[in-house]
């Protein structure tokens, strides 16, 4: 489903990067601006340095003057505002709106505005696809480009302070919508360990004897009355699941108690 992010006279040049940054961490990257504050503002040091490895985002994006050009081949508009609007259109959760348009419970709205666009626009387009819209930083979305869209996405935020940065909510929109979509699976990682270095329990053993050794050495251990420290920290030990690499280090560590407590009598 095509997916356009659309911004809407942004005045911080900064945005614009990190918005471009934020799109691709989810897989999007059709981003239009509407009148932005800085014609070139995409060539701008300040948006350059914020995209961070984004800069194809960058370089496809595109710049226009009004908002119905940013609408090409858009069938479902998505408004981002804090505050609903009287008249306007139905104020939902990114989430609770996403699941609704991918089933299939908006799709008569959607085919309907989906065919006057495709009337508006033919024949220069025939695709349709969803659009996220957001405002300017200062002042957010005007009332008639909300009155255009078929939601106003509201992010749950604290009741007593919902002021999102903008590349902040694109990224959160940006995160809903790809979830929605299906996500993209979870890198695979090696195991930081693996049984085939895992200490036997004559290593272990061992170790212990030694740690017996040290404790007694620096005065913790007290001969006459041991009670239960060594089963402890034999328990200790095997909950850890040492590995033989672990029982070294362990055993370094005793070797050293014992010569510091050798070195002062």
């Amino acid at each position: 489903m095509k997916t356009r992010f659309i911004l809407i006279q942004t005045s911080h040049a900064g945005n614009v990067g990190a918005a471009a940054r934020a799109m691709k961490t989810m897989g999007f990257d059709d981003l239009v601006l509407v009148a932005p504050r800085w014609p070139n503002v995409l060539r701008r040091e300040e948006t350059i340095q914020r995209a961070s490895g984004a800069l194809d985002v960058l370089k496809n994006a595109r710049i226009v003057e009004t908002l119905d050009e940013a609408l090409d081949g858009l069938s479902h508009l998505c408004a981002t505002a804090m505050t609903p609007r009287d008249f306007g259109p139905p104020t939902r959760a990114p989430r609770q709106h996403f699941e609704l348009l991918l089933q299939g419970a908006l799709s008569t709205h959607a085919v309907a505005h989906a065919e006057a666009t495709a009337a508006a626009t033919a024949p220069t387009s025939a695709e349709t696809g969803v659009g996220f819209l957001f405002g300017c930083e200062r002042f957010g979305m005007a009332n008639e480009d909300v009155y255009r869209c078929d939601v106003a996405l509201q992010i749950p935020t604290h009741p007593q302070f919902g002021s999102l940065n903008l590349a902040a909510a694109i990224q959160v929109i940006a995160y809903e919508w790809r979830q929605a979509l299906g996500g993209f699976a979870a890198l695979a990682t090696a195991p930081a360990t693996t049984t085939t270095n895992r200490a036997d329990a004559a290593q272990v053993a061992g170790m212990l004897a030694h740690w017996e050794q040290a404790l007694l050495a620096v005065g913790f251990l007290d001969p006459a009355s041991p009670k239960k420290l060594m089963p402890r920290l034999n328990q200790l030990f095997n909950r850890a699941q040492l590995q033989t690499e672990e029982i070294h280090i362990l055993r370094g560590v005793a070797k050293a108690m014992i010569e510091a407590a050798q070195a002062k009598h």
